[in-house]
């Protein structure tokens, strides 16, 4: 309890002052062990994140004006056959992503799913049914009713905890909220899972979706700041904690060279600068692509890693208005077109090491 007690301070004070999430911290990693254990190469683990652009289900439920919409009788007509032809589209990817790299997704994060339902119905109606996925996932206060989520193969990965972690502005939010964090410890299991077991490699999972900018960049930007404030907050703690392996993926709505991502001193590295700055990109607005999905790492994962824009050819359309290839989404406009995202998936492949317990 002692070292929970010294998370709780580093963590409120200062930078990142939301009592809510300083609860849920101290909460998520107070028994948190102790990696220090030598490591020796062995094989490899393959992460994936993707938005899945208003992953809704087809009923109205009377949430809000999006739930709404993205329903059989709404102004989409997002219809029982529609949501399940992108459930069996996003299945297809992963599915591809296995016959390409060897082995399909350990780990994804997800964004822009509504609801469990969802999850469910995609790991459960289609061809992921035969994988041992499981889910993590919150609802979060989005006003759309959109949340971030992340399934993991059991067969790799035991979950330790987990949980959803506020993002606002000042400790009451100040009329602003929007998509949790989510938090995950997983448990690698080098020789099978064992409940109780101290000496696995236990890997921390973040989940991001940081607020857009809708209203304009400048506008936006004190809510991107914010998010980016506890994502780096987080990363603080489960460093305190003695814990090093750190994965922080997600939808930050802003690209590399932002000096939201200025990392020196912090002990975080993002994968995605490099691709960046050779002009790779997984949206594309009036001819430019623009990389705004990412995997951010802790440094002892940095030189064992590497990250990719995933471009699936059946997930790609011919951009009429500027020449060249862009994400096929489900919707131009109001006009469904039967596409799946406005995002390309991003993928992370990282050198497996396993523990000498000599």
């Amino acid at each position: 309890m002692k070292d929970s007690i010294f998370i709780w301070k580093r963590y409120l004070p200062g930078r990142y002052p939301l009592t809510g999430m300083g609860i849920v911290l101290l909460f998520l990693l107070s028994a948190m062990p102790c990696m220090g254990q030598a490591w020796e190469p062995r094989d490899t683990l393959l992460f994936m994140f993707w938005n899945l652009e208003n992953f809704f289900d087809y009923t109205d439920s009377g949430q809000n004006d999006s739930d709404r919409e993205f329903s059989s009788f709404g102004g989409r007509r997002w219809t029982k056959g529609r949501f399940y032809a992108k459930c069996n589209a996003v299945a297809k990817t992963l599915l591809w992503i296995e016959s390409e790299y060897g082995r399909i997704p350990d780990v994804a994060g997800l964004a822009e799913v509504e609801n469990r339902h969802v999850l469910n119905s995609l790991l459960g109606s289609t061809s992921l049914r035969k994988y041992d996925y499981g889910i993590v996932h919150y609802e979060s206060p989005d006003n759309r009713g959109i949340d971030v989520a992340l399934i993991y193969r059991k067969s790799v990965f035991r979950k330790i905890r987990s949980g959803p972690v506020p993002v606002g502005m000042g400790s009451s939010g100040n009329g602003f909220r929007t998509r949790d964090i989510l938090y995950a410890a997983l448990e690698l299991c080098v020789d099978g899972c064992r409940e109780g077991r101290e000496d696995a490699a236990v890997f921390h999972f973040l989940v991001n979706h940081h607020p857009s900018k809708f209203g304009g960049a400048k506008a936006s930007a004190p809510k991107r700041r914010a998010a980016m404030d506890v994502m780096m907050g987080i990363c603080d703690s489960v460093f305190a904690a003695g814990g090093s392996r750190i994965i922080s993926m997600g939808d930050f709505n802003d690209t590399p060279d932002s000096p939201l991502f200025a990392f020196e001193g912090t002990g975080m590295v993002n994968l995605a600068l490099p691709l960046a700055m050779a002009g790779e990109g997984t949206i594309r607005y009036r001819g430019k692509w623009d990389l705004i999905d990412m995997f951010i790492v802790s440094d002892i994962l940095s030189a064992m890693s590497g990250m990719e824009v995933c471009r699936v050819p059946f997930l790609t359309v011919w951009d009429n208005a500027f020449a060249g290839e862009k994400p096929f989404r489900t919707y131009s406009g109001p006009r469904y077109i039967g596409g799946v995202s406005d995002h390309f998936p991003v993928l992370m492949k990282i050198v497996l090491p396993v523990i000498n317990k000599q």
